[in-house]
């Protein structure tokens, strides 16, 4: 084992040829999906009694989101390696919590991947809708259909990241540009229509009379709640730390394609979002998303004719599938970091002679999505596979904010590389800000994922997420003991950065 740690990759090494559009398309592609299409809309039914708060809790989501993405992008800055989180804990915190840190993230964005996929199904099912193919609408429902359909959208990013960055570059950046203009689609019709136009055409389509219901007082604890399951819509700029080995210029472009992502992220979503409450009623997405998976596109049906139906619905059906592409890169390059270092199997670390991209990690990546896709299929509700999400995500972004606290007295010599918070109470303030509100997250999701009623216990994502913890420390355990056992100079090992 000590001659596999820092020998020569098999095949070479990753192609260092991404530049700052095709980073942004990352980082914009794997945040504007479900996180907009979905999330706003169906944590009625995850949050009840959220109300006609979501916009108010978006914008409060986006202050935990910035303050992360800003110690994301001073890590980038001083460490641009595959790996992203993994990397940026082990050399600040511990190995283990680096491993902790970025299974989090792993964990979640696969679980994250099989929900998306899951969910472009019903997007489909509205577009045939749309266009008066009920019977094809109405099959979708059905699992032996609609598993199939999700896993084939699941593989085709798989396929996009296989065959080289430049060609994954090009397709994110039209997938960027198609979904931005679905969206903007979206947001003009939001506007241009109020609650009475979307209730009369309720009741011309529907026969159905919706009754006005009162909002009641949103307590703390269920603000905090509904805060963190819309924090996981801003979880894609991440994605960019993952491109640290295939990033041109990597110490500039890496921390300013997260700034440009985040910000103009956020600002789209809090449009998105009041834009659809402004044509929607709450109570009316709050009941039907106790018994239906509701899609921002399809509320606005409504108010549509179905040509144009169909076409914000397939221009929202691209914005979903583009964050799969994103995820897929993300936990494809953890996983081979964690080769790199000799922790997890090093013929994950391999890659192609052609295509200059991590093959093997990316395959066994896209057989745990698919496992993703399964669990939300017999969970019965994504919201399972979101929930996982939402607190891996948070336990990753928690200790990326301490990561930069500690850096410059754990490792001063790669804390020298920092262009991002140079000075030492900015590291200290922002950083530790972060991990505070982070914090104040996780618990409360924590709280409302063991108070909420359950079938079994496997459908408590507290119990879901430590068990894999549990099972990769142990695996930890394990690698770490055989390091030791070849001779491997940890300390060398873990105070330097990955080779190129």
């Amino acid at each position: 084992m000590a001659g596999e740690v820092g020998a020569p990759k098999a095949g070479g090494t990753l192609a260092r040829e991404m530049g700052l559009l095709g980073l942004v398309a990352t980082g914009v592609c794997s945040m504007v999906g479900a996180g907009i299409n979905v999330i706003p809309i169906m944590v009625q039914r995850n949050v009840p009694g959220i109300g006609p708060n979501v916009t108010a809790a978006f914008a409060l989501a986006m202050i935990p989101a910035v303050l992360a993405a800003l110690s994301y992008a001073a890590m980038a800055s001083a460490m641009p390696r595959a790996g992203g989180s993994y990397v940026y804990a082990s050399r600040s915190l511990h190995p283990y919590l680096g491993l902790v840190a970025s299974f989090s993230q792993w964990l979640g964005l696969s679980f994250a991947m099989g929900v998306v996929a899951y969910v472009l199904v019903p997007f489909v099912r509205d577009i045939a809708a749309s266009i008066g193919l009920s019977d094809a609408s109405a099959l979708m429902e059905r699992g032996p259909v609609r598993l199939p359909l999700a896993l084939i959208f699941l593989w085709s990013s798989t396929f996009l990241n296989l065959v080289g960055i430049k060609t994954y570059e090009r397709a994110m950046i039209v997938l960027m540009l198609l979904g931005l203009l679905g969206g903007a689609i979206v947001i003009a019709t939001g506007f241009a229509y109020d609650q009475g136009d979307f209730l009369a055409a309720v009741a011309a389509r529907d026969g159905v009379q919706v009754t006005l219901v009162a909002s009641e007082t949103l307590p703390l604890a269920g603000l905090l709640a509904a805060v963190a399951i819309l924090f996981s819509s801003f979880i894609g700029f991440d994605s960019i730390a993952q491109t640290g080995s295939e990033a041109r210029n990597p110490n500039v472009t890496l921390p300013l394609a997260t700034g440009i992502s985040i910000l103009s992220v956020g600002a789209f979503y809090l449009l998105f979002t009041a834009a659809v409450y402004h044509a929607v009623p709450w109570y009316f997405i709050a009941e039907r998303a106790v018994t239906s998976d509701l899609t921002a596109p399809g509320l606005l049906g409504y108010l549509l004719a179905p040509a144009w139906t169909a076409a914000i619905v397939g221009f929202s059906s691209v914005a979903l599938f583009n964050s799969l592409p994103g995820m897929m890169l993300a936990v494809s390059r953890l996983m081979f970091a964690w080769a790199e270092d000799g922790i997890f199997f090093r013929s994950v670390s391999r890659i192609h002679p052609r295509w200059r991209t991590p093959h093997m990690a990316i395959l066994v990546s896209s057989f745990t999505a698919s496992a993703g896709i399964f669990g939300c299929h017999f969970a019965g509700d994504f919201f399972l596979g979101v929930d996982v999400l939402v607190i891996g995500m948070l336990v990753n972004f928690t200790l990326v904010c301490l990561s930069v606290v500690v850096l410059a007295r754990r490792n001063p010599a790669l804390a020298a590389g920092l262009r991002v918070m140079k000075p030492r109470w900015a590291q200290v303030v922002f950083g530790g800000a972060g991990a505070i509100l982070l914090g104040v997250l996780l618990a409360a999701q924590i709280a409302k994922d063991l108070s909420a009623a359950a079938a079994a216990w496997y459908y408590r994502s507290t119990w879901v997420y430590l068990l894999a913890v549990g099972a990769v420390s142990l695996l930890f355990l394990i690698r770490w003991k055989g390091l030791r056992r070849a001779g491997v100079d940890l300390e060398s090992l873990y105070s330097t950065l990955p080779p190129e």
